[in-house]
């Protein structure tokens, strides 16, 4: 489920029509879909279209679209049985996350930098790319040691029980918005009407979740899922319980982009002084952020 669907379902996205042309196994993949021309927009973990801007790519960030807050965040889980109690446990150990260069392997380092670890040290702590999916089977046949798991695989790994919290992002950074819909820079020149409607309707659908009592949004998300006849379930939906999104409306901030600064620095991604959030987000689309809604 994505927000654009659910404001294109409550009648928010207006005359802009949805065409769905398939999935991407990562947000650094979707990302790089749309800087290619293959979509129109897609989403990402906000150090990774800092990264992808800095390098040169054609996007701009326009609405936040997730978050991790106290209900919703990114867990790295261990076995119950595991030895691995503190960062330095980690040293020689294997981490499964969704995708190399997205937010797992940001917070990661970042847990890892303030618990003291060297450079040098943090590098020795392996990370394995999986499908989500796939993660948490992973960590129970000892494929690998820690897994970071978020949404529906977490509350699903949890609830069968013999995992451990070792840490998570929102223990952290508090509650923060962590990534964000882009559209290619040629796309907003030529069709800002488009993009502000677009970025309207999905600020409305944010709100509608923020305010709608929890089992009203879970029944629609499960309405539009069935009626969209992918061949899905929506069992999971069960689990939901917020997009983890603390601003109003999805607006963006300099913070969102600047907290990856140190991690897109100390991993080579980035030169110091190189990120300049101005240059990778607007809200001049979104309605929210003149206080209009």
């Amino acid at each position: 489920m994505i927000l654009p669907e659910l404001a294109e379902d409550l009648g928010y996205l207006g005359s802009v029509k949805l065409k769905w042309v398939g999935n991407t196994i990562s947000g650094p993949q979707d990302i790089q879909a749309v800087a290619t021309g293959q979509v129109d927009f897609g989403g990402a973990f906000d150090g990774a279209i800092a990264k992808l801007v800095t390098a040169g790519a054609p996007i701009k960030a326009v609405i936040s679209y997730y978050g991790s807050d106290t209900s919703s965040y990114n867990g790295f889980y261990v076995l119950d049985t595991s030895p691995i109690r503190t960062a330095r446990d980690l040293i020689g150990k294997k981490v499964g996350v969704n995708t190399l260069g997205g937010h797992n392997e940001a917070v990661l380092y970042t847990y890892l930098r303030r618990q003291g670890l060297s450079n040098d040290e943090i590098k020795q702590v392996q990370l394995v790319a999986l499908p989500p999916v796939n993660t948490e089977q992973a960590l129970r046949q000892r494929q690998i040691d820690v897994a970071a798991l978020t949404d529906v695989f977490q509350d699903q790994a949890v609830a069968r029980g013999g995992v451990r919290l070792l840490f998570s992002d929102s223990q952290l950074f508090g509650s923060f918005t962590a990534g964000s819909y882009v559209f290619r820079t040629r796309f907003l020149e030529e069709n800002p009407d488009t993009v502000r409607q677009f970025v309207a309707g999905v600020a409305k659908a944010i709100v509608w979740t923020q305010t709608t009592p929890r089992d009203q949004v879970i029944a629609r998300f499960t309405k539009i899922i069935q009626k969209r006849h992918r061949n899905e379930s929506a069992a999971t939906l069960r689990y939901w319980k917020s997009t983890g999104i603390v601003s109003k409306g999805g607006l963006i901030s300099d913070a969102d982009f600047s907290r990856w600064e140190n991690w897109l620095v100390q991993t080579g991604s980035i030169t110091p002084g190189r990120l300049k959030p101005s240059d990778i987000y607007t809200n001049q689309f979104n309605p929210y952020a003149s206080g209009a809604g």
